[in-house]
């Protein structure tokens, strides 16, 4: 599986995060009902562990589910957030999961591993997206067609007008 696409999203995303960071208001305040930039590099540091722990699951002959629930729950992401250490420890502890991902993505799995059916329940904002088995490959690439991409879009949004408009 070529991974270049969910190592990119992931660059993407690192690069906004930094931008977001630099761009001298320690909190940006976010839209309302969206999550601060911590509170969104926690969700992704934690979809980014469930994702892990499936792949490394189907690799190890194991059966697995994959459920993104916990990567919602507002004291789990506040959680993250502390035993990262913040912003900066996120974004480390994501850059990390990345080259995880990328590695055992990519040439660690057979073409039936990432065809192995995972049964999935994804949920966003309350709504249920995803309630059956899904190809594990499906829950890698994803991460790169829709779930980064989307986190990406919700930091630059907390930018003031004009920065990081060329992303």
């Amino acid at each position: 599986m070529d991974t270049i696409p969910l190592r990119d999203a992931y660059r993407v995303l690192l690069d906004a995060a930094a931008t977001v960071a630099d761009s001298g208001d320690p909190s940006p305040v976010p839209p309302a009902g969206e999550w601060n930039a911590d509170q969104i590099l926690a969700h992704v540091s934690i979809v980014n562990a469930v994702t892990i722990t499936a792949v490394s699951a189907v690799a190890s002959g194991a059966n697995t589910t994959y459920d993104n629930r916990m990567a919602l729950d507002t004291w789990t992401i506040e959680r993250v957030i502390a035993l990262a250490g913040g912003n900066s420890g996120l974004r480390d502890r994501i850059r990390l999961q990345a080259d995880a991902l990328c590695a055992l993505g990519g040439p660690a799995l057979s073409e039936a591993e990432l065809d192995t059916l995972v049964p999935t329940r994804l949920l966003s904002n309350d709504t249920v997206m995803v309630d059956r088995p899904m190809p594990l490959r499906d829950l890698i690439t994803g991460l790169a067609g829709s779930e980064l991409p989307g986190h990406t879009r919700q930091l630059l949004a907390l930018l003031p007008s004009g920065i990081g408009a060329g992303m």
